[in-house]
């Protein structure tokens, strides 16, 4: 069952599991292009799970000249070969998942071609997860920014590594992940932890995932 409102996200590197709950849940999703770039925050970073625990995986970002850069400017680094490392680790800690040689080729292309902006590479990773997800609801990026949206829930800066605010409408449902004789259950991991794990059931744990 779908809300009947829209909601409004903040850009994402393969955002975590509350973000796609949220996504499948709303008849259509906004996302911010216009609010000025936040450090430590699911814009440039992902969280997945290796041997050793969870593992943060961040994009380099170009600072503007001045002293805040919106998110539709943000240009990518390549100083370092962040691909390279990135892709290493997810092969490392999801090589052995059941659904890693389902999904790879939909996944590794984005660690071969390089990006200029990071908004852009966050919105085909954004269509190609809601192709293998089989999520149909609309996504449009703003035309404008808004400090308190008229038509959407705002949610930008509700889902976030540092400031993790409780939601009682996300109900992470557990999976059985890759390390899962070591740890017990880590939730809201990045959506790959659950594609590569879960596979064409994905859906239905994010379905459940929101009440």
């Amino acid at each position: 069952m779908q809300d009947n409102k829209a909601i409004l996200l903040s850009t994402a590197y393969f955002a975590p599991v509350q973000y796609y709950s949220m996504c499948l849940k709303y008849p259509a999703v906004y996302i911010e292009q216009f609010e000025n770039f936040t450090k430590q925050t699911y814009r440039n970073r992902c969280v997945i799970l290796g041997a050793n625990g969870p593992i943060p995986l961040v994009i380099p970002v170009i600072k503007g000249r001045g002293p805040k850069t919106l998110i539709k400017d943000l240009k990518i680094s390549y100083d370092v070969d962040w691909q390279r490392n990135h892709w290493r680790t997810i092969f490392s800690a999801y090589n052995s998942s059941p659904f890693f040689e389902f999904f790879k080729d939909d996944i590794f292309p984005f660690f071969e071609k390089k990006e200029k902006y990071l908004l852009e590479l966050n919105m085909k990773l954004h269509e190609t997860l809601y192709e293998l997800l089989d999520i149909e609801n609309e996504t449009v990026l703003t035309s404008d920014f808004e400090s308190v949206p008229e038509t959407a829930l705002n949610y930008r800066e509700i889902i976030s590594p540092k400031n993790k605010r409780p939601d009682v409408r996300f109900q992470p449902q557990k999976y059985t992940q890759v390390f899962s004789e070591k740890f017990d259950f880590f939730p809201n991991l990045s959506i790959l932890d659950l594609i590569f794990n879960e596979g064409p059931n994905s859906f239905t744990v994010l379905e459940e995932s929101w009440v």
